[in-house]
């Protein structure tokens, strides 16, 4: 049987785009591939499908009668396909089976996020097989010059229930004992206790098709499933729950109840009957899936079932496609399993699979709390550092952290855009480990200490379903902030219990970036990375050199306090894992940088970014190379490039000419004075400032004045100054 469909020349628009004459010689990072769509009971309300559709789990083993959603996904980059032809290449002897048109419209993505950024859907069909058996479906795509094949095997058996897996799943020299493992798990027993009133008032016959094996009541789906055998035995769903309802369950029935391996795997007939001969064409006929699909056909459907929706939210599902088998243990889902199971780097599989369910949780094994890969202590790449507190967020930690030894790397590693601890050290800044800290001790806040399952506690918390941000923020989103278009929700109720009513991350406690404003402590701490970043090449600059050939000029000292500066940057909290440890990395990395060699109040750094060097006459902090008669140091203060002649004061700066106008007696002088005067508002506070000396720094002058909703007038001295800036600022 085959079927065709053709494009116009150049590419169907909006579907395929891209390369194709070179296709022999050069292959892109997403190559074509031939899928099973999973599709899940939200899919089916979101995109407006049919009622009666089945779901799916997108395994390629199904049931018979049971569907296979196919389709062609080609990378964006393809754009000179042709047309494609559809043809199923190898069937049961007998079968009449053929492909048909697909119930998925072009609405439908794909199932998974980065998929979606990757590839079209070229085409689909639906395959609802009627017979037991071994099945090759095969599509052509046409590409003009030469056309590219793809292949699908599908196996279609009945169901066994998991006592036949057991026969050999058990343990011992045949396969590796998933079984045992597999009866310790909730899934073991979920129905079980369900119907004996263990779970919900609520449970009813509607919701046991995900808890059965095999429940499909579609006409064509006579498989041996749960639905099948209990209207061959006339059984019925209670009519009330009671702890007596299993016990009374036929054992036919026991045997396909609870969620087995073949919920997740497909019907298991054609596996068992090959007996372990691995050499039979399409050997195991089961399959292993790390989809996030698998899963979702059961735990995707709102308001109750939102795991998947809020994953697929998340950076997780849209993770790098990385091959290096260096680089899969984190990037990739399949990678990191490898990893949390100890197999060696060089080992590690690299086939794509996002970050997803199966990554951090093991189907088979109940030994940790949800079924977590992995609670145990976790050493950083300094060698010395062992994080053992954490609690189910030590998973996290796994990957959220620097792949470097701070400390030896900085002192032999050059300038690059490789340069730093490499993405995400979040648990190196949790704890407060593994930074450039110039042999000082920089202390920690007590996050570490007190948050007793650390990145879990605030990450993943969870939301009404009634609030518009339950599937944009925490759960399985692991995002604590959402930006609506119009405001921002940031999730702070973790937080509120030790830090008070707070409405956002960015609380005011201290002035760290020394601008004399007391600003919401993750702007405080952007400030400071401003502060080192202009301190940085391109000096002068608010932003740190990106580029190979700038980065490479780096000297050691700046090598060092660029680490830093990433450190902070690429955690990401702007001090909310661990301020302190932030506020003293950034401060010991300016004062390294901040040296005066020629000890004339100047820092070396401003002036070799202005002027031909230190002692250069034109960087004296009494010169003024604009010709405007403002002093180096003084622009210096304020912030301001020195070779700029003329003064644009910032932040409402006020400045005052102070001089003794003379007269009087040894008792009485007349001087000027400053008046400032402000407009103010009822419910605030203000406070006047001042800088008149190089290392000063704005000053307060007198109190906190209270705002009366009236203009303000203040007069202060300025006869011990020659020169003064002014400014008010707002306290609350």
């Amino acid at each position: 049987m085959k079927a065709s469909t053709g494009f116009p020349r150049g590419g169907l628009a909006g579907v395929v785009a891209g390369l194709l004459g070179l296709w022999a010689v050069s292959v892109p990072a997403q190559s074509p591939m031939l899928v099973p769509r999973p599709l899940t009971h939200q899919d089916i309300h979101d995109y407006g499908l049919p009622e009666n559709l089945q779901v799916s789990g997108g395994l390629d083993t199904v049931g018979i009668g049971q569907p296979v959603y196919l389709e062609v996904l080609l990378p964006k980059s393809m754009t000179n396909v042709v047309g494609l032809t559809w043809e199923l290449t190898l069937k049961p002897v007998g079968s009449t089976d053929s492909l048909v048109k697909s119930p998925l419209g072009p609405q439908v993505p794909p199932f998974d996020p980065r998929a979606q950024l990757d590839y079209n859907v070229a085409d689909r069909r639906l395959f609802k097989p009627t017979a037991a058996g071994q099945y090759t479906v095969q599509v052509t795509v046409n590409l003009g010059e030469t056309n590219l094949v793809l292949q699908r095997n599908v196996s279609v058996g009945t169901y066994l229930g998991a006592q036949t897996c057991a026969l050999c799943h058990s343990g011992g020299a045949i396969a590796q004992n998933k079984y045992q493992q597999w009866q310790q798990t909730a899934h073991a027993t979920f129905f079980q206790r369900a119907i004996n009133g263990e779970e919900a008032p609520y449970y009813r016959a509607s919701c046991i098709q995900c808890h059965v094996v095999g429940y499909d009541t579609d006409p064509a789906a006579v498989n041996n499933g749960f639905d099948d055998v209990a209207a061959q035995l006339g059984w019925t769903f209670p009519a009330r729950l009671s702890p007596t309802n299993w016990d009374a369950l036929p054992q036919q029935l026991k045997n396909l109840a609870n969620i087995q391996c073949e919920n997740c795997h497909g019907a298991g007939s054609e596996h068992a009957l090959a007996l372990g001969q691995t050499n039979l064409f399409n050997w195991p006929r089961i399959t292993v899936s790390y989809s996030a699909g698998d899963c979702a056909q059961c735990h995707s459907e709102e308001p109750y079932h939102v795991y998947p929706l809020q994953w697929a939210n998340s950076k997780h599902a849209v993770a790098v496609r990385e091959e290096r088998t260096a680089c899969a243990g984190c990037h990739q889902g399949i990678g990191f399993i490898d990893r949390m199971k100890g197999v060696p780097e060089g080992l590690r599989r690299t086939q794509y699979e996002s970050i997803n369910c199966s990554a951090c949780h093991d189907p088979h094994d109940a030994t940790n709390p949800h079924q977590l890969r992995g609670m145990g202590p976790v050493t950083l790449a300094d060698g010395s550092t062992v994080v053992d507190k954490g609690g189910k967020g030590l998973l996290c930690m796994n990957c959220h952290m620097s792949r470097r030894n701070a400390t030896n790397y900085v002192e032999v590693t050059a300038g690059s855009r490789l340069f730093g601890p490499h993405h995400g050290p979040q648990a190196d800044m949790l704890v407060g480990a593994n930074a450039v800290t110039y042999g000082q001790v920089i202390p920690s806040s007590a996050h570490y200490q007190v948050v007793g399952d650390s990145c879990v506690t605030c990450h993943m918390q969870d939301t009404e379903r009634t609030d518009p941000a339950h599937l944009q923020v925490g759960g399985h989103t692991w995002k604590m902030a959402w930006d609506t278009g119009t405001n921002r929700v940031e999730l702070v109720r973790a937080c509120v219990q030790c830090h008070g009513e707070i409405e956002t991350f960015d609380f005011p406690r201290q002035d760290y970036d020394g601008d004399g404003i007391i600003e919401g402590v993750q702007t405080e701490v952007k400030g400071l990375l401003e502060k080192l970043a202009m301190m940085l090449p391109p000096i002068g600059q608010p932003v740190v050199a990106s580029d190979d050939a700038t980065l490479r000029t780096f000297t050691r000292e700046q090598l060092r306090a660029l680490y830093n500066y990433l450190f902070v940057l690429e955690d990401g909290s702007y001090g909310i894992h661990n301020l302190s440890y932030a506020v003293g990395l950034l401060k010991a990395s300016i004062a390294s940088l901040n040296g005066d060699a020629n000890n004339d109040g100047l820092p070396d750094w401003w002036q070799r970014a202005y002027f031909a060097g230190i002692n250069d006459p034109m960087a004296a902090p009494n010169a003024s190379p604009a010709g405007d008669g403002v002093p180096n140091w003084l622009k210096f203060a304020l912030g301001l490039d020195p070779r700029v002649p003329g003064m644009t004061l910032p932040d409402g700066v006020v400045f005052v000419q102070g001089k003794n106008l003379g007269g009087g007696d040894e008792k009485v002088r007349i001087y000027t004075a400053a008046e400032i005067t402000f407009d103010t508002k009822p419910d605030k506070r203000y406070q006047i400032q001042v800088v008149s000396t190089l290392g000063g720094g704005w000053q307060n002058i007198g109190e906190p004045i209270q705002g009366t909703g009236q203009p303000v007038s203040y007069l202060t001295p300025t006869r011990g100054n020659v020169q003064q800036y002014y400014r008010v600022i707002e306290l609350d």
